[in-house]
């Protein structure tokens, strides 16, 4: 699927294949890249991000395809004479090594005066802030310490490209989370363009300007991170990113499909009427009724929601921020149905575990893709 970002690109990808022996891994990759943009290469295990990844750093030679950066063919040269900085998920850093000499590495080998290297590596321990920690080794420090000086590191020669694999998968949750926030942070205030490889669809949709979403070495979709939550293009990358619910269904004429043959509303999709598809609605955008909500024709109503179902709430998960429910109702069919309801709107309709409540599946938010499950 190519991309077809507005712009000159800065680093522009084509007809990229890339092969070993007889596999595929990557499969007539087409990217843009805009000078400045932070975008996450996003997909399970084995989907070819960490191989475009490695053929953009010139690690792994494509078996086709051109590669361009800044305007220059970059598809054959060695890594060595490509513009980037990366960091690996180990951090990578010389255990022998004081912090500022760990730094300055890069730095030293460019030839670059002693003066104008002693000033970049104090700059740059002030930006990740770890001033104090110079003189100490990568062992005295921790994994999230490490993680900043191999950052530092990768940003001291002023590369134009910025290549992160995943770099907090090695960290506990914490601090993954306060480290992408200041990784974020550091990428805004420096302006390179950054390319950072995960699995992990929180910490893309949080942290990319565009999200590319790899799936068996071809690329699913490319959006921001709204567009590709809100409005998957496929059934994998709505099932990929973030949580959903899918039930069998048959498409319908006048915009609706038959769940369990109960007919609901849908938002617009491609598939042919009288088409086996799959209905997919997320839990989150499940909207609570309680027992109140009247039938069409009482006086006091003046419109009653599209797409009303009654269930009975088998189940409910407390999760922190919000309640877990898992419901059944006869007119979906056998399957259970998970709905995230707000801990405010649990308490104000009074949702128990075995009671009886109306929810509404909004039609603009039932997807419908292709193909039965």
């Amino acid at each position: 699927m190519p991309d077809t970002a507005a712009g000159q690109a800065y680093l522009q990808i084509d007809d990229l294949w890339k092969a070993f022996g007889d596999f595929i891994a990557l499969r007539d990759i087409s990217l843009s890249i805009q000078e400045g943009e932070f975008v996450c290469f996003l997909g399970p295990s084995g989907c070819g991000k960490t191989t475009l990844l490695r053929a953009i750093a010139g690690l792994d030679l494509q078996s086709r395809g051109t590669i361009r950066q800044a305007g220059e063919d970059i598809s054959t040269l060695p890594p060595s004479r490509r513009d980037y900085g990366i960091v690996f998920q180990s951090y990578a850093l010389f255990p022998n090594l004081t912090i500022e000499r760990n730094i300055a590495f890069g730095l030293e080998n460019a030839r670059r005066p002693r003066a104008e290297i002693k000033r970049r590596v104090e700059e740059l321990l002030v930006l990740v802030g770890l001033a104090e920690q110079a003189r100490k080794y990568p062992a005295q420090l921790s994994g999230g310490q490490q993680q900043r000086i191999a950052l530092a590191r990768a940003i001291a020669i002023s590369p134009g490209l910025l290549l992160l694999d995943e770099p907090l998968s090695a960290l506990d949750a914490k601090v993954r989370v306060h480290l992408r926030h200041e990784i974020k942070e550091l990428q805004r205030k420096l302006g390179v363009t950054t390319i950072m490889v995960t699995h992990d669809q929180e910490e893309a949709l949080s942290m990319a300007d565009r999200i590319v979403v790899m799936n068996h070495g071809v690329i699913e979709q490319i959006g921001t991170p709204t567009e590709i939550y809100r409005h998957p293009q496929t059934l994998f990358v709505a099932d990929f990113i973030g949580e959903t619910n899918q039930f069998p269904a048959k498409v319908l004429a006048d915009g609706k499909v038959a769940l369990a043959g109960t007919q609901l509303v849908c938002a617009g999709h491609q598939v042919p009427v009288g088409a086996e598809a799959t209905a997919v609605i997320r839990p989150v955008d499940i909207i609570p009724h309680g027992i109140g909500v009247r039938s069409p024709g009482t006086p006091d109503i003046v419109e009653t929601p599209e797409n009303l179902v009654e269930t009975t709430v088998e189940e409910m998960e407390f999760l922190g921020a919000f309640w877990r429910c898992r419901l059944s109702s006869p007119r979906l069919g056998a399957r259970i149905l998970v709905a995230d309801f707000s801990i405010n709107a649990v308490r104000r309709l009074d949702i128990v575990t075995g009671g009886s409540m109306r929810i509404e599946l909004p039609g603009e938010r039932l997807l419908v893709f292709a193909g039965n499950e």
